[in-house]
């Protein structure tokens, strides 16, 4: 049984308008660097400071760029700007998907235009402010998305894959209860890692990680490594999964819907087997 230890929580705050609504993030191997992605279509990124723990202690902003469309000009906040899923693969090829404007779409560079993938008719039927919250991306380059709702609460998520330069849908993952999919990586063990998010009112965000065994046939040796209590942390949107050099360490990242009443937490967690 895998055995998860809660590490640490960072407050990030900084005197700039254009600051929070992260729902997207991705933490180097090591550790010591990150990028992180905004729902208004921005992109920082820089490195990590740490104590002999390894507890966040510092991020030093190294750069942000506004994401562009495929003309090269700047994203507006909004239907064609509501970036949410952030993978980044192993060549530095960054990959954002979007609600709003149901898409995904491909930068060589933070600044670079946008190279957009094909739309399937399905992509077009999705939820309105529902669809491709998470986004995953392989060792070999292939994607993995799925939207933030099903349709039904007895619907699984559909899981859709790009490959070989062409859209699929090979399968689905379990729905459970009121939890919805906000955010997923693959890990360093080839894993498949989904954050869900439940929304209890004036009792606010409950957390939850489910970790699954990939395979070409699809998902299995679902686990529920951790659920949070309403109140215990804020509205976590974005997962990265990386090594620590003890177990897997999970590092989550919260959206704070640009309000004065919300923060923006990264939240840690380690697994060990």
């Amino acid at each position: 049984m895998p055995k998860v230890e809660y590490v640490a929580t960072y407050v990030w705050r900084m005197e700039d308008e254009s600051f929070g609504g992260f729902s997207g993030i991705e933490i180097s191997a090591d550790g010591s660097r990150f990028t992180v992605l905004s729902d208004r279509a921005t992109i920082r990124w820089g490195s990590v400071q740490r104590d002999a723990q390894g507890r966040i202690r510092g991020l030093e902003l190294a750069g942000r760029a506004q994401l562009r469309d495929s003309a090269g000009k700047p994203l507006k906040p909004g239907w064609q700007g509501d970036s949410e899923g952030l993978a980044i693969a192993p060549d530095g090829t960054i990959w954002i998907s979007f609600e709003g404007l149901t898409r995904v779409a491909r930068h060589d560079t933070p600044d670079s235009p946008a190279q957009p993938l094909p739309r399937p008719p399905e992509f077009k039927a999705m939820q309105r402010n529902s669809s491709l919250e998470a986004l995953a991306v392989l060792p070999d380059g292939t994607l993995l998305t799925l939207p933030e709702r099903s349709g039904s609460l007895t619907r699984p998520f559909p899981v859709w894959r790009w490959r070989n330069g062409a859209w699929d849908q090979p399968f689905a993952i379990p729905r459970s209860g009121d939890w919805l999919a906000v955010g997923a990586d693959i890990g360093p063990d080839g894993r498949f890692y989904l954050l869900e998010r439940d929304f209890k009112g004036l009792l606010g965000f409950r957390t939850r990680v489910r970790r699954f065994d990939l395979s070409e046939s699809g998902v299995s040796n679902e686990r529920v490594l951790l659920e949070s209590r309403p109140l215990q942390y804020d509205n976590l949107e974005g997962i990265s999964v990386w090594h620590d050099g003890q177990g897997i360490r999970i590092t989550l990242i919260s959206d704070d819907n640009f309000g004065w009443l919300q923060r923006t937490e990264l939240v840690e967690y380690r697994v060990a087997e």
